[in-house]
């Protein structure tokens, strides 16, 4: 069970790594393909405002990796409870205020991984 958990907290990670990257440093290229449904003339002017969101992006992927180097098996517990919940809340934030595929594709992995943590 804790490999399944590992692959997921990992792909979690990878996810958010993803987002970082667009958000930083690929928003007015591959940004564009994610968010068809965004008017392309504000993708120039919203340029800082999603690497801001890729950077809060790189802290959740840096809290989940942060769990694999942990030792104490209750701090990580704990650890990988409190950024799964956070990539939970921004899904479930997101699928809320922008799209509801943003809960699939953010929050529903997540989830997952934080009740098979707990099993």
């Amino acid at each position: 069970m804790q490999i399944v958990i590992n692959i997921l907290i990992g792909f979690v990670a990878a996810l958010h790594l993803y987002f970082l990257y667009f958000e930083m440093f690929a928003w007015n290229t591959l940004g564009r393909k994610v968010f068809r449904n965004f008017p392309k003339d504000l993708f120039e002017p919203t340029k800082s405002m999603a690497a801001n969101q890729g950077l809060y992006n790189g802290f959740l992927a840096a809290g989940l990796i942060w769990t694999f180097f942990i030792e104490d098996p209750h701090w990580r517990f704990y650890i990988a409870i409190f950024f799964l919940s956070c990539v939970i809340i921004a899904g479930v934030y997101g699928a809320i205020t922008v799209s509801k595929k943003i809960f699939f594709v953010q929050a529903l992995p997540a989830l997952i991984a934080l009740i098979l943590l707990h099993l």
